[in-house]
């Protein structure tokens, strides 16, 4: 009896450890997408459904913060009261930012633009830092990088390749790379 009882706790034991090491892994959005109109339509309709798909549970800066708050910031009249508003809901911003960079196990940044944004290449930077593989994406044609050497900027390239990740040229590859770092996770449970 014993024996049974003894197994039937291990096993639980076993299911519930292979439930807390096969949670979706979460995948971070940076990008200065939710600034345009255009920008916010490509962010919503085409990459949160490739990388949901792809089987990643998603933080997005987006949405981290309420955009009530925003919008009572933006409401009021240029001056003193306004600038003071947006420093609270700048600090809240970049806190939750963090916080949702930390928790997650992977960095997905958009690189188009003849610059990087800067806060996708602060997003970028801090990500790796914390050894978290970045994958870009980068579907524009223009030159971004110092030299022939790096398609965009020589610093934020290296950072993304630091840790084991890459940068694409359209949501096909991404859409690969994102399946391919997904199996090698599985595999790594699984052993």
């Amino acid at each position: 009896m014993l024996t049974i009882i003894l197994c039937s706790v291990i096993k639980i034991t076993l299911i519930k450890e292979v439930q807390i090491k096969m949670k979706k892994p979460i995948a971070y959005l940076a990008s200065p997408l939710g600034f345009s109109e255009i920008g916010k339509l490509f962010h919503n309709r085409m990459l949160i459904p490739l990388v949901i798909e792809t089987g990643f549970e998603i933080r997005d800066p987006w949405t981290l913060t309420s955009n009530e708050f925003i919008d009572s910031a933006l409401t009021l009249p240029y001056g003193q009261e306004k600038k003071e508003m947006w420093n609270r809901i700048n600090s809240i911003m970049g806190h939750n930012n963090t916080i949702a960079i930390e928790e997650s196990d992977i960095i997905i940044a958009i690189l188009d633009g003849t610059d990087i944004d800067s806060g996708t290449a602060a997003e970028i930077g801090y990500g790796s830092a914390f050894k978290k593989p970045i994958f870009g994406y980068r579907n524009d044609f223009r030159l971004g990088g110092e030299n022939e050497g790096s398609i965009i900027n020589l610093q934020v390239e290296y950072f993304i390749y630091l840790n084991g990740g890459e940068i694409v040229t359209n949501l096909e590859l991404l859409k690969i790379a994102l399946t391919r770092y997904k199996d090698h996770l599985s595999k790594n449970y699984q052993n």
